[in-house]
C-alpha cells in the first residue's frame, strides 16, 4: 500500500506543556529564554492539538490521506526522562491512534523530534552514552502500548538537524555550540535509533524506520577546492547518518575529528540494525563553496536562481528526484523502500476578505514535488510513501509562528482552522489515487 499522508510534531503542535503531568522538554526551557526564538514566542499553546485534537483527525478524515506521521512528546510519557510512567500521557496517545484507525488514517509516530527530557539534558543531553540507553527504554515503554495497532515506526527525526542547530551551532534547543566537539551527539542518536529498533521489534513493532533530512549537494565551481567542499559537507550533512545505518561504518570524518573515541566495540553492529524503510525530509539542495576560514571545510554559496518559499529556500522539485536516485546509486540493495516523511513549504498565507486562503504557490510546489518522486520512482527508486509537511500552520522552533507551512490555517488566538486551497487540492488529488501507486 502506498501511504499519501501528512505529518506534525508533537512540540510543534500539541501546548498543554504542564498538564497532566509532562514533564519539561529542552525546548520549553529555550524557548523561554530571552532571544532565542522570534518574538520570544513559545510552543506552551501551539495548535493547542492535546485538547482539540479530534477536530484534527475529523481534517484528516475529510482530506482523505491514509496515513499520518505525528511524533511523541518523550516527556509526556516519561517526565524525567527515564523511570515514572506518567499514565496520563500514554492514554493521549492511545485514543489518538485509536481515533486516527477508526478514521481510516494509520498511524506512524515518530519517537523523537527534538522535545528532549530537561532532565536528561541536564545529565549531558545526546552528548552522553547514557541517552542512547534510556531512549530504547523509552521506546520500549511505547512500544508495550501501542505496537498492536501501529504499523510503522519512526525512531528519530532528522538527527543530522538537531546535532547541527541544537548542538554544533546553538539555534535549537538545547542551545550548545560546540561546532565540531558535537559530533557525539550525532553517534548517541544513531546508537539510541539501533537500540530502539531492538526494543521496538521485541515489543511487537512491526515495521521501524529512520527519517533522515538530505539534500543534494552541488559544489560552487568545478574548481577542486569546492568540489572537496561539497564532498565534506556531503560527508555530515548526508553519508554521516546513513552509512552507519545501511552500511554498518562511517564515512571518512577527516576533515571534522581526528578521532571517534565515543565509538565503541558493537555499536555499529547495533546502528545497523535492518530497517523496514528510510524516511526521507527534503526540502531543496545544498550549493557548497571551498571555506574561508571559519573553522570548518565548507562554506554554504546558496542556490540561486529558483523561485524562493517565505522561509527564503529556493524551489528545486528536481533536487528530490536527483537525492532519490543518488540514494539509490549510492547504497544500492543496501537501501531499504523509502518513505518521504516531509515535503513542503512556508508561504505567506492570509486570509482574503471571505476568510478563504490562496496559496497557489504551495499547490505548485507540492504537485512539482510529487511528479519529481514519481520520475525517481520510475527510474526504479522504491518509494512507499509521500507525507506533507504539515496538517497545520504550527510553532516553527526558533522561527516561532512566522512560517506557515500548514495544509490547514491555523489563527493562533482564537485556534480557528481553516483549511487552504492546498487542502482542498490535495483531498481532490488523493480522490484519484490508488493506494497502491
Amino acid at each position: 500500500m502506498f501511504w499519501w499522508g501528512t505529518a506534525t510534531a508533537a512540540y510543534q503542535i500539541e501546548g498543554a506543556t504542564t498538564e497532566d503531568g509532562r514533564g519539561a522538554s529542552v525546548w520549553d526551557v529555550f524557548s523561554h529564554e530571552p532571544g532565542r526564538t522570534r518574538n520570544g514566542q513559545t510552543g506552551d499553546v501551539a495548535c493547542d492539538h492535546y485538547h482539540r485534537w479530534p477536530e484534527d483527525v475529523a481534517l484528516m478524515r475529510g482530506l482523505g490521506v491514509n496515513a499520518y506521521r505525528f511524533s511523541i512528546a518523550w516527556p509526556r510519557v516519561l517526565p524525567e526522562g527515564s523511570g515514572r510512567v506518567n499514565a496520563a500521557g500514554l492514554d493521549f496517545y492511545d485514543r489518538l491512534v485509536d481515533a486516527l484507525l477508526a478514521a481510516g488514517v494509520q498511524p506512524v509516530p515518530t519517537l523523537f523530534h527534538w522535545d528532549l527530557p530537561q532532565a536528561l539534558e541536564e545529565r549531558g543531553g545526546w552528548l552522553s552514552r547514557e541517552v542512547s540507553e534510556l531512549f530504547a527504554a523509552y521506546a520500549a515503554t511505547v512500544g508495550a502500548r501501542l505496537a498492536d495497532r501501529v504499523p510503522m515506526w519512526i525512531t528519530l527525526n532528522e538527527p543530522f538537524v538537531h546535532m547541527a542547530y541544537g548542538y554544533a551551532m546553538g539555534v535549537h534547543a538545547p542551545g550548545r555550540a560546540l561546532l565540531t566537539d558535537a559530533l557525539p551527539a550525532a553517534h548517541h542518536q544513531l546508537l539510541g535509533h539501533g537500540l530502539a529498533v531492538r526494543a521496538l521489534r521485541a515489543a511487537g513493532a512491526r515495521q521501524v524506520a529512520l527519517t533522515n533530512n538530505c539534500t543534494p549537494v552541488w559544489p560552487a565551481s568545478e574548481s577542486e577546492a569546492d568540489v572537496r567542499a561539497a564532498d565534506a559537507y556531503d560527508i555530515l550533512h548526508n553519508r554521516l547518518f546513513n552509512d552507519p545505518v545501511l552500511l554498518g561504518k562511517y564515512p571518512d570524518l577527516s576533515a571534522y575529528t581526528s578521532a571517534l573515541d565515543f565509538v565503541r566495540d558493537g555499536d555499529l553492529e547495533t546502528i545497523a540494525a535492518p530497517l523496514d524503510a528510510l524516511g526521507i525530509n527534503y526540502y531543496n539542495p545544498t550549493r557548497i563553496a571551498a571555506p574561508t576560514g571559519d573553522g570548518l571545510p565548507f562554506d554554504d554559496a546558496g542556490v540561486t536562481g529558483y523561485p524562493t518559499t517565505a522561509f527564503g529556500w529556493p524551489v528545486v522539485p528536481d533536487g528530490l528526484r536527483e537525492l532519490l536516485t543518488g540514494l539509490k546509486a549510492r547504497y544500492g540493495a543496501a537501501l531499504p523502500p523509502i518513505l518521504i516523511t516531509e515535503n513542503g513549504c512556508s508561504q505567506e498565507d492570509v486570509p482574503g476578505p471571505d476568510g478563504t486562503i490562496d496559496d497557489t504557490a504551495r499547490i505548485d510546489y507540492l504537485d512539482g514535488h510529487i511528479a519529481a518522486m514519481r520520475q525517481a520512482m520510475a527510474e526504479g527508486v522504491d518509494v512507499r510513501g509521500y507525507f506533507v509537511w504539515s496538517l497545520l500552520d504550527n510553532f516553527e522552533w526558533a522561527e516561532g509562528y512566522d512560517q506557515r507551512f500548514g495544509l490547514v490555517h491555523v489563527d493562533f488566538a482564537t485556534q480557528r482552522r481553516t483549511p487552504k486551497r492546498s487542502y482542498h487540492w490535495y483531498a481532490r488529488f488523493l480522490e484519484g489515487q490508488n493506494t497502491d501507486t
